[in-house]
């Protein structure tokens, strides 16, 4: 199965704290290769932000939560 590729970020990703964390080096780059900058429309996280539902911060894109992010 090919994984779409998108010609924009996620709008979302300039105030996710995944940008955040991986800026700081507490978050491995795949993660913002394949959502941020890649199969955005997968994201657990872009769904919950676009419906407005809560999410932690330390939520993975795949909602897998990451105990080790604060």
């Amino acid at each position: 199965m090919k994984i779409p590729v998108f010609k924009a970020n996620c709008k979302w990703y300039p105030v996710c704290p995944m940008k955040r964390f991986y800026e700081e080096g507490k978050l491995d780059q795949k993660w913002i290769e394949l959502y941020c900058k890649g199969n955005w429309e997968s994201c657990v996280r872009y769904h919950m932000e676009e419906t407005g539902a809560f999410h932690p911060d330390n939520m993975l894109p795949d909602g897998s939560m990451d105990e080790g992010l604060r």
